[in-house]
């Protein structure tokens, strides 16, 4: 029974990563699953405090990388903060719309189009645009690299 308990947690590891470009998948919310089936199902003492505190925090930190991001590149790239919210929009939107790719073209269009409707320039509107993608990279090499923090963490502390 402990490798089929095993075999849920490797694929909940995998299905975070596989999160990080289908959104639909809530990544961090799967690792937690990997977590708690070994707490509770094959751990034979508890794995800390210590450790249940740092990954609440780092999955806090996993839930804002997107919206960060986004709102940093946007405005970075002078988009206004109507475009900062269409970009954070669009992500949710392209992610149900034609996965994973929407989630990269959806919230450049959106930003592009809110920023022409507010009378600026096509150059300045595609390039905030292109910050609501950079955005979109930082947010998700951030989640790659904070998943990771948090799956080694716990291989280690087992």
């Amino acid at each position: 029974m402990d490798i089929l308990w095993w075999l849920l947690i490797v694929v909940c590891f995998v299905l975070a990563f596989v999160g990080v470009v289908f959104p639909i998948i809530p990544s961090v919310l799967v690792i937690w699953i990997g977590f708690f089936i070994y707490q509770f199902l094959l751990a034979t003492s508890s794995i800390g405090w210590s450790f249940w505190i740092a990954m609440g925090i780092l999955t806090v930190i996993v839930i804002l990388a997107d919206i960060i991001a986004n709102s940093y590149f946007v405005k970075k790239f002078g988009g206004s903060k109507k475009g900062e919210w269409m970009a954070a929009l669009g992500v949710i939107i392209g992610s149900f719309m034609m996965p994973p790719v929407g989630i990269i073209i959806v919230p450049f269009i959106f930003v592009c189009v809110t920023e022409l409707l507010q009378k600026k320039t096509s150059d300045q509107a595609i390039r905030a645009a292109f910050g609501s993608l950079l955005g979109f990279l930082g947010g998700t090499f951030a989640k790659i690299i904070i998943q990771l923090i948090m799956i080694i963490w716990f291989l280690i502390v087992i």
